[in-house]
Protein backbone atom coordinates (compact mmCIF):
# COMPACT_ATOMS: atom_id res chain seq x y z
CA UNK A 1 0.00 0.00 0.00
CA UNK A 2 3.13 2.28 0.65
CA UNK A 3 4.18 1.81 -2.85
CA UNK A 4 0.86 2.50 -4.19
CA UNK A 5 0.64 6.27 -1.89
CA UNK A 6 4.82 7.05 -3.29
CA UNK A 7 2.87 6.93 -7.40
CA UNK A 8 0.42 9.29 -6.52
CA UNK A 9 3.18 11.31 -5.01
CA UNK A 10 6.00 10.96 -7.23
CA UNK A 11 3.32 12.14 -10.17
CA UNK A 12 1.84 15.32 -8.33
CA UNK A 13 5.74 16.74 -7.42
CA UNK A 14 6.18 15.76 -11.82
CA UNK A 15 3.25 17.56 -12.89
CA UNK A 16 1.30 14.67 -13.59
CA UNK A 17 0.22 12.29 -16.54
CA UNK A 18 0.52 14.50 -19.98
CA UNK A 19 0.88 14.32 -23.48
CA UNK A 20 4.30 14.92 -24.89
CA UNK A 21 3.89 17.64 -27.99
CA UNK A 22 7.08 18.06 -29.20
CA UNK A 23 6.95 16.93 -32.70
CA UNK A 24 11.11 16.77 -32.42
CA UNK A 25 11.12 14.41 -29.48
CA UNK A 26 7.86 12.14 -30.80
CA UNK A 27 9.70 11.00 -34.04
CA UNK A 28 6.64 12.10 -35.89
CA UNK A 29 8.83 13.95 -38.21
CA UNK A 30 10.98 11.09 -39.23
CA UNK A 31 7.52 8.27 -39.40
CA UNK A 32 6.22 11.22 -42.04
CA UNK A 33 9.32 11.44 -44.26
CA UNK A 34 9.34 7.72 -44.11
CA UNK A 35 6.10 7.80 -45.14
CA UNK A 36 6.26 10.40 -48.38
CA UNK A 37 9.52 7.72 -49.63
CA UNK A 38 7.27 4.98 -49.47
CA UNK A 39 4.61 6.44 -51.25
CA UNK A 40 7.26 8.04 -53.72
CA UNK A 41 8.72 5.44 -54.64
CA UNK A 42 6.38 2.68 -54.28
CA UNK A 43 3.64 4.89 -56.54
CA UNK A 44 4.92 3.90 -59.79
CA UNK A 45 5.52 0.03 -59.01
CA UNK A 46 1.74 -0.20 -57.04
CA UNK A 47 0.65 1.71 -60.15
CA UNK A 48 2.68 -0.95 -62.71
CA UNK A 49 1.37 -4.02 -61.14
CA UNK A 50 -2.64 -2.66 -60.49
CA UNK A 51 -2.59 -1.82 -64.24
CA UNK A 52 -1.03 -4.94 -65.23
CA UNK A 53 -3.85 -6.55 -62.83
CA UNK A 54 -6.11 -4.69 -64.59
CA UNK A 55 -5.10 -5.27 -68.18
CA UNK A 56 -5.29 -9.40 -66.81
CA UNK A 57 -8.78 -9.32 -65.70
CA UNK A 58 -10.18 -7.27 -69.00
CA UNK A 59 -8.41 -10.39 -70.76
CA UNK A 60 -10.07 -12.95 -68.67
CA UNK A 61 -13.30 -11.18 -69.33
CA UNK A 62 -13.01 -10.98 -73.27
CA UNK A 63 -11.51 -14.65 -72.81
CA UNK A 64 -14.31 -15.96 -71.05
CA UNK A 65 -16.78 -14.21 -73.15
CA UNK A 66 -15.16 -15.18 -76.77
CA UNK A 67 -15.65 -19.01 -75.03
CA UNK A 68 -19.41 -18.12 -74.44
CA UNK A 69 -19.56 -17.35 -77.94
CA UNK A 70 -17.95 -20.24 -79.10
CA UNK A 71 -19.99 -22.34 -76.70
CA UNK A 72 -23.19 -20.82 -77.86
CA UNK A 73 -21.97 -21.13 -81.35
CA UNK A 74 -21.00 -24.93 -80.54
CA UNK A 75 -24.24 -25.63 -78.84
CA UNK A 76 -26.36 -24.01 -81.80
CA UNK A 77 -24.27 -26.90 -83.99
CA UNK A 78 -24.84 -29.57 -81.76
CA UNK A 79 -28.87 -28.62 -81.67
CA UNK A 80 -28.87 -28.42 -85.24
CA UNK A 81 -27.16 -31.94 -85.67
CA UNK A 82 -29.58 -33.35 -82.81
CA UNK A 83 -32.66 -32.18 -84.86
CA UNK A 84 -31.38 -33.92 -88.19
CA UNK A 85 -30.50 -36.60 -85.66
CA UNK A 86 -34.27 -35.99 -84.47
CA UNK A 87 -35.38 -35.97 -87.86
CA UNK A 88 -33.51 -39.44 -88.90
CA UNK A 89 -35.21 -41.11 -85.86
CA UNK A 90 -38.56 -39.92 -87.04
CA UNK A 91 -37.89 -41.26 -90.27
CA UNK A 92 -36.76 -44.40 -89.09
CA UNK A 93 -39.87 -44.81 -86.67
CA UNK A 94 -42.30 -44.25 -90.42
CA UNK A 95 -40.47 -46.77 -92.12
CA UNK A 96 -41.16 -49.16 -88.88
CA UNK A 97 -44.35 -48.39 -88.97
CA UNK A 98 -44.74 -48.69 -92.43
CA UNK A 99 -42.55 -51.79 -92.21
CA UNK A 100 -45.21 -53.37 -89.66
CA UNK A 101 -47.93 -52.49 -92.14
CA UNK A 102 -46.15 -54.90 -94.61
CA UNK A 103 -44.95 -57.13 -92.17
CA UNK A 104 -48.76 -57.61 -91.11
CA UNK A 105 -49.97 -58.70 -94.94
CA UNK A 106 -46.44 -60.52 -95.54
CA UNK A 107 -44.54 -63.63 -94.22
CA UNK A 108 -43.82 -62.97 -90.66
CA UNK A 109 -40.39 -64.43 -90.11
CA UNK A 110 -39.06 -62.57 -93.56
CA UNK A 111 -40.76 -59.48 -92.27
CA UNK A 112 -39.22 -60.04 -88.64
CA UNK A 113 -36.01 -60.71 -90.26
CA UNK A 114 -35.89 -57.62 -92.20
CA UNK A 115 -36.86 -54.97 -89.71
CA UNK A 116 -34.56 -56.36 -87.52
CA UNK A 117 -31.68 -55.49 -89.95
CA UNK A 118 -33.11 -52.26 -90.72
CA UNK A 119 -33.52 -51.53 -87.04
CA UNK A 120 -29.43 -52.38 -86.63
CA UNK A 121 -28.64 -50.40 -89.49
CA UNK A 122 -30.77 -47.27 -88.31
CA UNK A 123 -29.29 -48.01 -84.92
CA UNK A 124 -25.59 -48.58 -86.29
CA UNK A 125 -25.93 -45.61 -88.37
CA UNK A 126 -27.17 -43.36 -85.10
CA UNK A 127 -24.80 -44.45 -82.74
CA UNK A 128 -22.40 -43.32 -85.45
CA UNK A 129 -23.25 -39.81 -85.99
CA UNK A 130 -23.65 -39.80 -82.34
CA UNK A 131 -19.82 -41.00 -81.56
CA UNK A 132 -19.11 -38.23 -84.40
CA UNK A 133 -20.43 -35.43 -82.71
CA UNK A 134 -19.05 -36.20 -79.27
CA UNK A 135 -15.48 -37.00 -80.66
CA UNK A 136 -15.66 -33.54 -82.25
CA UNK A 137 -17.19 -31.85 -79.52
CA UNK A 138 -14.95 -33.36 -77.16
CA UNK A 139 -11.82 -32.20 -79.54
CA UNK A 140 -12.86 -28.62 -79.66
CA UNK A 141 -13.22 -28.31 -76.00
CA UNK A 142 -9.51 -29.85 -75.67
CA UNK A 143 -8.05 -27.83 -78.41
CA UNK A 144 -9.62 -24.44 -76.25
CA UNK A 145 -8.65 -25.99 -72.55
CA UNK A 146 -4.92 -26.74 -74.35
CA UNK A 147 -5.03 -23.00 -75.67
CA UNK A 148 -6.05 -21.50 -72.26
CA UNK A 149 -3.67 -23.17 -70.36
CA UNK A 150 -0.80 -22.34 -72.70
CA UNK A 151 -1.40 -19.12 -72.35
CA UNK A 152 -2.30 -19.06 -68.56
CA UNK A 153 1.08 -20.80 -68.26
CA UNK A 154 3.11 -17.97 -70.12
CA UNK A 155 1.35 -14.83 -68.09
CA UNK A 156 1.90 -17.04 -64.79
CA UNK A 157 5.64 -17.50 -65.54
CA UNK A 158 6.74 -14.55 -67.66
CA UNK A 159 4.30 -11.63 -64.32
CA UNK A 160 6.41 -14.33 -61.57
CA UNK A 161 10.01 -12.76 -62.85
CA UNK A 162 9.06 -9.48 -63.65
CA UNK A 163 7.13 -8.53 -60.68
CA UNK A 164 10.81 -10.43 -58.59
CA UNK A 165 12.84 -7.97 -60.64
CA UNK A 166 10.86 -5.50 -59.38
CA UNK A 167 10.69 -6.04 -55.77
CA UNK A 168 13.97 -6.32 -55.66
CA UNK A 169 15.19 -3.46 -57.49
CA UNK A 170 12.67 -1.66 -55.15
CA UNK A 171 14.22 -3.31 -52.15
CA UNK A 172 17.52 -2.38 -53.06
CA UNK A 173 16.54 1.34 -53.44
CA UNK A 174 14.94 1.89 -50.43
CA UNK A 175 17.95 0.26 -48.85
CA UNK A 176 19.73 2.70 -50.37
CA UNK A 177 17.60 5.60 -49.01
CA UNK A 178 17.61 4.50 -45.29
CA UNK A 179 21.37 3.69 -45.02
Amino acid sequence: MENFDQIFTLLAEDEGIGLNLDILETGLINILILIAILVYTGRDFLGSLLEERRTNIIQGVQDAEDRLNEANRRLSEAQKQLSQANVVITEIKNETIATKKVLLESDAFEAKKDLATRFSRAVATFRSKERQIFIEVKQQIIQLVLKRTVTRAQETFAQKERATALINDTINKLEGDLL
